[in-house]
């Protein structure tokens, strides 16, 4: 994008929802010169108030006072998916551009809802698939372009992690499908997009979904409730190469993978193989290595080019990739220009959801 085109303006942000929001969404804010944190909001008022306080902004627990709140230009929607459809709704017909997380809503229908309103209104909407602005991810990306492995004859994806292993976690969202809760939506959407990136859109699915653990107790009568989401995806895809050729793959995710390997990504091609991954459970920037083997070669361990590389290192390595995605999302509404990754691949990444959950009931192959 050409900075020169318009001159940039420093907008008005709110960050909605005090989780993922507060702790990496915020801290990447104040970092960007374009984007200015502006208001937190959260329905329930004690816990806004308490964040509010320790930050020292404004906060709003009725979402239509934050709507009207003319400081406020854009909004990082870091809620959980049941509600974000409607938020994000309400706010595009309020002219707000948005920010959204992942699964951006429940189903496919309702990301084209939100991108015809968003096309209407002229409004910039990101999505925070933050893996294109992971350095490493970008180099891979690079490698795959210049046909250092040649083309691409099969994908193997491993995600393989531990964070609701604990049979004594608590019952939340995450736990009802009906909410938009279980594998597929945390870390499926990511692996879809990053496959779509490099590779291509998908055609077919094939999936199968399973929950090993059925019942977690109620946080507040430990009563064991009903698991209704999945922690476990095995999955096989059809990809769409760029010269339309027929790319197979394998995905395979778990969110209860005791000592797992955490997330890893195998691509085996004509001249050689790329493998992209880390055994890191908690920061996807942290502990990732690429390493590219080429026939007849010793694998070759690969650093990203200066480039592409963070200029600040944090503890917490969730920040730094959010912070650039923020940055190109500033950068979409000063130059009124589209935003890659933004609806149109958030819709691609939610077809291959809708259609891999279809798959598991049905028994068969879904072609998208």
């Amino acid at each position: 994008m050409n900075n020169s085109l318009k001159e940039n303006k420093i907008i008005g942000v709110a960050i909605a929802g005090l989780g993922f929001g507060e702790t990496v969404h915020y801290p990447a804010l104040k970092t960007n010169p374009n984007l200015k944190p502006v208001a937190f909001w959260h329905p329930r008022q004690e816990r806004l108030m308490e964040v509010c306080k320790e930050n020292n902004i404004n906060g709003h627990h009725d979402w239509s006072e934050l709507l009207k709140n003319k400081e406020v230009e854009a909004i990082i929607l870091a809620t959980p998916p049941s509600p974000r459809f409607e938020l994000a709704i309400e706010a595009l017909k309020a002219g707000k551009h948005l920010l959204l997380e992942k699964p951006v809503a429940l189903n496919a229908d309702q990301v084209a809802e939100i991108q015809r309103l968003a096309m209407h209104h002229r409004l910039s909407v990101a999505v925070d698939f933050e893996y294109r602005a992971v350095p490493l991810f970008m180099q891979a990306k690079r490698l795959l372009e210049s046909k250092a492995i040649g083309s691409p004859w099969f994908i193997k994806m491993d995600w393989l992690m531990a964070s609701r292993a604990d049979k004594s976690r608590p019952w939340n969202w995450y736990s009802q499908e009906e909410h938009g809760g279980g594998v597929i939506g945390a870390l499926g959407t990511h692996a879809f997009d990053i496959l779509h990136w490099f590779f291509g859109a998908t055609m077919s699915v094939s999936g199968l979904l399973s929950t090993a653990i059925r019942t977690r107790p109620c946080q507040k009568t430990e009563k064991a409730l009903i698991v209704t989401s999945e922690d476990t995806a095995l999955i096989s895809l059809e990809l769409k190469g760029e010269r339309n050729e027929t790319i197979p793959a394998q995905v395979n995710l778990s969110a209860v993978a005791k000592h797992g390997r955490g997330c890893w990504l195998e691509v085996y091609g004509s001249e050689g193989s790329l493998v992209l991954g880390s055994t890191n459970q908690k920061d996807y920037v942290h502990g990732f290595g690429l390493w590219l083997h080429k026939d007849n070669h010793q694998p070759q361990s690969i650093s990203p080019e200066p480039d592409l590389a963070f200029k600040t290192t944090w503890s917490d390595g969730r920040i730094a990739p959010v912070a650039r995605l923020q940055g190109w999302w500033a950068e979409s509404i000063n130059q009124d220009v589209p935003i890659i990754p933004g609806l149109t691949e958030g819709f691609a990444s939610q077809k291959v959801c809708d259609a891999i959950k279809e798959s598991s009931l049905s028994n068969h192959r879904v072609f998208i």
